[in-house]
């Protein structure tokens, strides 16, 4: 069981312990990142405490994007400790940071990147969490694709074209997402 709270500054060493576990392949965010998240970003930054020890064994980092009412938000980073995967705490920091983009910042959508070798990420985000998604060629680094995810937030209106239809671009980057409803 693990409980779900805002990032503090104090979090920081434990969270980057943490999100060397979970991506021991990937390049780790430098102290400063984690530090600006929770510094300009405090309402969107969450930890998982274990109920027993208080070791955190989780986070999620996530963002708003754009400007005025064009707002969205973005998940930069989220991370579950191997040993306690599928006990629904991914669940539980992706709702925490998606009722804080909603009720703090009135974002319409959400969105995320994974990398499509990441086959667990994508069915929770498919399968639990109900985001769509397109193919974002050469995303990474190491040139992996990516899977760019998208979900309508509770309480907020469709597209406003109503076909489901999302373009972006992104850097060199141009998608197309779908509604695969």
């Amino acid at each position: 069981m693990a409980d779900i709270r805002q990032a503090t500054m104090v979090d920081i060493p434990a969270i980057q312990a943490c999100d060397l576990l979970c991506f021991p392949e990937e390049d780790p965010w430098d102290y400063y990142l984690y530090e600006e998240y929770i510094d300009f970003w405090p309402r969107l930054v969450y930890v998982a405490e274990d109920s027993g020890n208080g070791c955190i064994v989780g986070f999620v980092f996530a963002q708003v994007d754009g400007e005025g009412t064009e707002t969205h938000g973005y998940i930069a980073n989220l991370g579950v400790l191997p040993t306690h995967r599928k006990s629904g705490i991914a669940q539980k920091l992706m709702d925490a940071a998606q009722n804080a983009l909603v009720q703090e910042y009135g974002c319409e959508y959400v969105s995320l990147h994974v990398r499509t070798s990441n086959h667990a990420a994508i069915s929770l985000f498919t399968e639990k969490l109900g985001y769509n998604y397109a193919i974002a060629a050469n995303f990474y680094r190491n040139g992996e694709d990516a899977y760019v995810m998208r979900k309508q937030l509770q309480g907020k209106l469709t597209d406003h074209l109503g076909h489901g239809l999302f373009i972006a671009v992104a850097g060199r980057i141009l998608l197309l997402l779908q509604n695969c409803c």
